[in-house]
């Protein structure tokens, strides 16, 4: 009985960090711009309310603000509407780099 008890507890509890989409808490935006490095080719997520939504042919992005900061996720999916409190799985990105500016995006990961 213990055992059925306890395989139970944990099969939801690994349920419970899928949904999330990985264990933890999400990323705080703030460290991610401020240490790229430390994310880079590591998938995290992030969560947030969608600021503001852009799309030309085939660029599509959208950024997202937290309590820590705000980043431009870039997509191929449907966009979120503005003002949308949204989960976003993805990884850490350099779009570009000119002289000492650099350009970090999250890039979204489809499920």
């Amino acid at each position: 009985m213990k055992i059925i008890l306890l395989t139970s507890f944990l099969i939801l509890f690994f349920l419970q960090g899928c949904e999330k989409g990985y264990f933890g808490s999400p990323a705080p935006i703030k460290k991610l711009l401020e240490n790229p490095r430390e994310y880079d080719n590591r998938a995290v997520y992030i969560e947030g309310e969608v600021n503001e939504v852009f799309s030309l042919f085939v660029i599509k992005y959208f950024t997202v603000k937290d309590s820590t900061g705000e980043i431009i996720v870039v997509t191929d999916r449907i966009l979120p509407k503005k003002g949308e409190k949204i989960k976003v799985r993805g990884r850490v990105a350099e779009a570009f780099s000119v002289g000492d500016k650099t350009l970090t995006v999250f890039k979204e990961e489809r499920d």
